[in-house]
């Protein structure tokens, strides 16, 4: 799952909606008005992105209700689904659906799912696009660190620094390895499915796994393990830049 948070109100489960959409590469707008052949209607969530000049629009009705969604709802949503030319309508409720509106949604553009089928739908989106992409944005420094070649500051460090250094790389090293196979570019020559969660049942179990904090290795959910590794491996970084300021200028 991308999140394994869920949203507290209506507002938050909206908010949401728009910021998985944005960060799948949409351009998001949230309580947007747009005019319909019966009038001006307020969406609780719209998103468009471009293909090789082809627009893709996205609707999405957000209920957090305490009860499963009638198929009135499904009805008078699908019409403004069409009088808008959205290409797909997401219906996302905290409750589910009764069996009518399960009904009422077949065979339609629309698409009638809880939050966790939300986040299921773009979770290889929102990976690809977002979560790669900060990996290499925040860690690529600390990945450079865990390549096996030394910096070229290294010969001019006292003996005291390089056995700090080399210390720094037997903590962060195997980090350091995760995250780059984590990152947009391990990914290139590969279409393998996204890697599953916690870390830990991917990685053999052996003494130095014990370098990689245990909060990370048991993570669940994409977003938790990105903020948690970016956290850990920004302060091992600067940790590094120490070293590096030290010397190299």
């Amino acid at each position: 799952m991308i999140t394994r948070n869920a949203p507290d109100n209506w507002q938050a489960l909206q908010t949401e909606v728009g910021r998985v959409l944005s960060e799948c590469g949409f351009t998001v707008e949230v309580e947007k008005k747009v005019q319909s052949a019966r009038g001006i209607v307020e969406l609780d969530v719209y998103a468009e992105e471009t293909v090789r000049g082809r627009k893709y629009a996205i609707a999405c009705e957000c209920k957090y209700w305490k009860s499963r969604i009638p198929q009135a709802v499904i009805h008078g949503f699908r019409t403004v689904v069409q009088e808008i030319g959205a290409n797909i309508g997401y219906i996302v409720s905290m409750e589910g659906f009764q069996s009518g509106a399960i009904a009422a949604g077949e065979l339609t553009n629309l698409k009638l799912v809880t939050w966790q089928e939300f986040q299921g739908i773009f979770e290889e989106s929102w990976f690809e696009e977002y979560f790669t992409k900060q990996v290499d944005e925040k860690l690529d420094g600390l990945m450079t660190y865990a390549e096996p070649f030394l910096p070229v500051w290294f010969d001019r460090m006292t003996e005291e620094d390089k056995a700090t250094y080399f210390s720094l790389k037997e903590r962060h090293d195997l980090f350091g390895v995760v995250m780059q196979s984590l990152g947009p570019y391990s990914r290139v020559f590969r279409r393998d499915p996204i890697p599953t969660l916690p870390l830990r049942d991917r990685l053999k179990s052996d003494a130095i796994l014990s370098t990689i904090p245990d909060h990370i290795l048991d993570e669940t959910a994409y977003r938790e393990l990105l903020e948690s590794s970016i956290t850990h491996g920004e302060s091992a970084l600067a940790k590094f830049r120490v070293l590096r300021d030290k010397y190299a200028t």
